[in-house]
């Protein structure tokens, strides 16, 4: 089971928090903030993409729940027009089913990326591998807990001049 695995690489990290784990579905962004009772700006989403290398595995990408990918933003960063991972290839490319995606007990060809939309919080709500699961961190324990390989500006719509 996914939050099992995710539950196991955070606590083998040294986290000590809990996982929140819901009775209802957390699937969306707005489910998942009704459910964390926060707003659907700080459920930090785990978007799935085709590799835009010759390398395998998948690009992921956090972001805030309120910011949408932008097409040449991210081709300039990733040198390839942005591919949402298939239906079937995602639990198989990211460890997670669709709704549970994260970016914690990846497979080690996943590449995480940070989007700069989750900047302006305190804290954020990423799922924690089931589509009824997420879990609050800062925003440091979420770069450090993600391994992710870096700070990403590939979304748009959650700056106020926007």
């Amino acid at each position: 089971m996914s939050i099992d695995t995710v539950r196991a690489d955070l606590l083998a990290q040294g986290w000590t928090g809990t996982i929140l784990e819901f009775a209802e579905s957390s699937a969306t962004v707005e489910l998942a903030a009704q459910q964390a009772g926060t707003e659907p700006a700080r459920i930090a989403k785990t978007l799935a993409f085709v590799s835009t290398t010759d390398e395998p595995g998948a690009i992921l990408v956090v972001a805030a729940g309120d910011a949408k990918v932008n097409g040449g933003m991210f081709k300039r960063e990733f040198r390839a027009k942005p591919s949402m991972l298939k239906f079937d290839d995602v639990e198989r490319l990211t460890g997670h089913p669709v709704g549970g995606v994260c970016p914690f007990a990846n497979p080690d060809e996943a590449r995480v990326y940070l989007d700069a939309s989750l900047r302006r919080f305190s804290t954020v709500f990423p799922a924690a591998g089931s589509a009824h699961s997420a879990v609050e961190l800062t925003i440091a324990e979420l770069e450090e807990l993600s391994d992710a390989l870096g700070w990403v500006d590939v979304c748009t719509g959650w700056r106020d001049e926007e």
